[in-house]
């Protein structure tokens, strides 16, 4: 389904100088939000930060490296402290991992400084994009079809507090950000 981009470059301008918070991406891994994120900063003229990279940063080691040597509880009470710093520093977009949203600290910093935008689609979709990348510490040991459909129901009443849900699909990803800046103007 192609969707018609109805926001004129005004609209979308009048979007960002309204928007008085970062856009706070959160959804299940493979869903797009880094890729997706980028192209809303991009339309918004802000910029973009991915907090997985972050966290590797401040670490100093990869994702899978930290989740190997001090486990995923470490690796939570890391992401939350990054995410807050980030939230602090005011980034226009910020893209977050999988499970960040589901931490009830980080939830409520994101929702009471950020705007949630959940990105959603289908699990057979989301196999097919996390199967491109070799760094999914949750989909190491198992099937993940199986793997993402058990996190798609542990943490869909999390990601049902974001303040805007938008399924994803794979259309074209510029089409998705036009669907989000539409959800946003609504929401504003």
């Amino acid at each position: 389904m192609t969707h018609a981009l109805t926001l004129t470059d005004a609209e979308i301008a009048g979007i960002a100088r309204r928007l008085d918070r970062p856009v706070v991406l959160v959804g299940l891994m493979g869903v797009g939000k880094s890729t997706i994120g980028k192209r809303i900063s991009a339309l918004l003229g802000t910029d973009f930060v991915d907090a997985d990279e972050e966290i590797e940063r401040a670490a100093d080691r990869s994702i899978p490296e930290i989740f190997a040597d001090f486990g995923e509880a470490y690796f939570r009470d890391g992401e939350r402290r990054v995410i807050a710093r980030l939230m602090e520093e005011h980034h226009g977009v910020i893209a977050t991992g999988g499970g960040a949203f589901v931490d009830p600290e980080t939830r409520a910093l994101i929702l009471e400084r950020g705007l949630a935008v959940w990105l959603d689609c289908a699990i057979d979709t989301l196999v097919a994009r996390t199967a491109r990348r070799d760094n999914r510490p949750l989909l190491k040991d198992g099937d993940p079809h199986e793997i993402l459909s058990r996190l798609r129901e542990q943490r869909g009443d999390a990601y049902a507090e974001a303040q805007i849900h938008v399924l994803t699909d794979d259309g074209p990803h510029n089409e998705t950000a036009y669907r989000i800046l539409e959800a946003i103007d609504a929401w504003l």
